[in-house]
């Protein structure tokens, strides 16, 4: 039996409404799994459904032929409702010609729930918009309450982490640098230890090479040599022009290069939060990874927690992870200022984070700029396995613990 995913609860929601649903993430994130997790559910209630795989050659040329001849490969009754679950769409020639045609011909009958791994794919490919007729969910790697229950620890995953008994606290903290080490993609949590990194070079070198090759990269070994700087300037701002002089490209490609990692869920990059004050002059984007284990690979460091010398930016990458669980990446924003003043996070309307090593050192006059101006907006602290707390000006949180 798999292990339920919370993104497979929420979309049983919509399972019975008329619109298409289209689980994007990247490549080994679960959304095969997630797809026979719902059509499981729906068996379980005696509902007919079809399960279809594109990467399967001989389905695809009938349907690239025509998307009438998916009635070729299943037997519909149309007296009743059906439940179509197609897997990696995006090899279709015209996947949206194929998605609207059964929805405007057989809206009620035929119910569609399918998966795409690369979204730079989806958007040169879905040449309809299919407004009103879509309803899209993103799947990321396992959050960290995911990772517990997948580690066995379902009655610690369903806690709120808040008022937790110090065995607790102690258990939480070490699945916890596990966590940040090697991140969520499914088969790597699951994996014995010794054989976590060779999964993530495989997803690395093999996963990855297919999204460089669909999005028509030939450059591959530019591109691999931008994620290594990348990672290991997680949280840092992104200037594109000192990165084509540094890799010996133009801007263009480092564009076209980011833009390529962004649409196959491997990297986010988060825009700067400011409301008319001038001095919040910076354009440009911050850079995280939305999978901590393969920022570590490209960084080539899976050294444990305590040890490690980029513990500060690690926490940073684990904190947008998190906020992620709760906030569309649109609302997660960073403050920065031309003095350089900053706050990591905003988040939403009315939160921002700032990710500490140590809360004893932080002053309440450091963020005075952003509290007169914004004091609608809460700031608190993340920081990891910290005990001195109640000397802080600002709430305390364990990074695990965020109110999000």
């Amino acid at each position: 039996m798999t292990i339920i995913r919370d993104l497979t609860l929420k979309i049983n929601h919509y399972l019975r409404s008329e619109e298409i649903i289209l689980i994007i993430g990247a490549r080994q994130s679960g959304k095969t799994t997630v797809l026979h997790q719902l059509e499981g559910f729906l068996r379980e209630a005696k509902e007919v459904s079809f399960f279809l795989n594109l990467e399967d050659s001989e389905y695809l040329t009938l349907l690239n032929q025509s998307p009438k001849n998916i009635f070729q490969i299943f037997p519909f009754d149309l007296t009743q409702k059906n439940f179509l679950f197609v897997d990696e769409i995006q090899y279709l020639d015209n996947p949206s010609n194929f998605l609207k045609y059964l929805y405007d011909e057989y809206a009620g009958k035929i119910k569609i729930i399918a998966s795409g791994s690369s979204a730079f794919y989806l958007d040169k490919k879905f040449k309809e918009s299919l407004a009103g007729r879509k309803r899209i969910f993103q799947l990321y790697t396992l959050s960290f309450k995911e990772f517990l229950r997948f580690k066995d620890e379902t009655p610690l995953a369903e806690k709120d982490f808040i008022g937790l008994t110090l065995s607790e606290k102690e258990k939480i903290s070490l699945y916890y640098q596990e966590y940040v080490v090697y991140g969520g993609y499914p088969k790597v949590v699951l994996a014995p230890k010794e054989e976590k990194e060779n999964l993530l070079s495989d997803l690395a070198y093999s996963y990855i090479k297919k999204d460089i090759f669909e999005s028509g990269i030939r450059q591959d070994e530019v591109f691999y040599r931008l994620f290594k700087i990348l990672a290991s300037q997680t949280g840092n701002l992104v200037n594109t022009a000192e990165l084509a002089a540094t890799l010996g490209v133009s801007k263009t490609a480092i564009d076209n290069y980011l833009y390529t990692m962004q649409k196959s869920f491997h990297l986010a990059l988060i825009r700067p939060f400011f409301q008319n004050i001038r001095k919040e002059l910076t354009k440009m984007p911050k850079v995280y990874f939305l999978d901590l284990g393969l920022r570590n690979f490209f960084c080539s460091n899976f050294n444990l927690f305590e040890t490690r010398d980029d513990k500060g930016p690690l926490l940073e990458n684990a904190v947008f992870r998190q906020l992620l669980e709760k906030y569309p990446l649109e609302e997660i924003k960073f403050w920065r200022t031309t003095a350089k003043q900053e706050v990591d996070f905003i988040a939403g309307e009315n939160s921002a984070f700032e990710v500490k090593s140590q809360a004893k050192n932080v002053r309440r006059k450091d963020y005075q700029t952003f509290l007169e101006n914004y004091p609608k907006i809460k700031l608190s602290l993340a920081v990891f396995q910290e005990t001195e707390k109640k000397s802080s000006p600002f709430p305390v949180y364990e990074v695990w613990q965020l109110p999000i």
